[in-house]
């Protein structure tokens, strides 16, 4: 049985976004965003295609670069000690061509004893136990997925990004990821997740951000969204309709 240890982690909540604005070329992904994520919840993001969402996820992270606003983690601005606390699992896994060990050596550069159980036990949580000298290439989907969840897990972020972490994915490896989710936020963790999935951010969420066009439209506790949403456009989309 897994053993949840809420030793270690620094506090990088709340993380405020003010104003927020990102643009790609000429395009403006992110129009004036504005939300609070709280210590130790996991925040769904959701919304339809375009709207923002992963590039909101890679702006927290520091990968993009941002052209108004601010962005903190309890109160402090995005430095080098709060980077490596935060991981960050993409939609499609990059991996080194190497063998599923290497990959894991790579991220950790750990080579006691220590470093290798420490390795070992997470490979297990992720159900690649035994697969050490097996190439990333051959892994399936779902694996190749685990082993990028695996190499997040190495640095025990206190804030985990997942994007899109489950799409397309195998039933074994959708109930393991979602098992692993909800494990890393018993620890301490606060995690936030995009997803079209309204099943599993019924399941995970304790808070939902709604995303449309660039903007969010609403931020609230996950039940109360999916009880009573409050824009149009939330309604929709939680109904299967095609925003526009």
């Amino acid at each position: 049985m897994y053993k949840s240890n809420k030793k270690n982690l620094m506090k990088l909540t709340p993380i405020e976004v003010i104003d927020l604005s990102v643009s790609l070329g000429k395009d403006l992904i992110l129009d004036k965003v504005s939300c609070s994520i709280k210590n130790n919840s996991i925040t769904a993001v959701i919304g339809p295609n375009g709207a923002g969402k992963s590039i909101f996820l890679q702006t927290i992270n520091g990968l993009t670069n941002i052209d108004n606003g601010k962005i903190t983690f309890n109160k402090i601005y995005n430095n080098d000690e709060i980077r490596n606390k935060q991981a960050m699992v993409f939609q499609t896994p990059t991996l080194l061509r190497r063998n599923v060990k290497s990959n894991m050596d790579f991220v950790s550069n750990v080579k006691n004893k220590n470093g290798k159980l420490i390795i070992k036990n997470i490979l297990k949580r992720v159900g690649l136990e035994g697969y050490d000298n097996k190439p990333a290439r051959l892994l399936s989907g779902g694996e190749k997925q685990r082993l990028s969840l695996a190499r997040a897990l190495l640095i025990e972020p206190s804030v985990l990004l997942l994007d899109e972490p489950t799409a397309n994915l195998d039933p074994f490896s959708l109930k393991l990821i979602e098992e692993i989710i909800l494990e890393e936020s018993k620890k301490g963790a606060t995690i936030i997740l995009t997803t079209h999935d309204m099943a599993q951010a019924k399941r995970l969420a304790s808070d939902i951000i709604f995303f449309n066009k660039g903007k969010i439209l609403e931020q609230t506790d996950a039940n109360v969204f999916f009880r009573n949403p409050l824009t149009k456009e939330a309604k929709k989309y939680i109904n299967g309709e095609i925003l526009l």
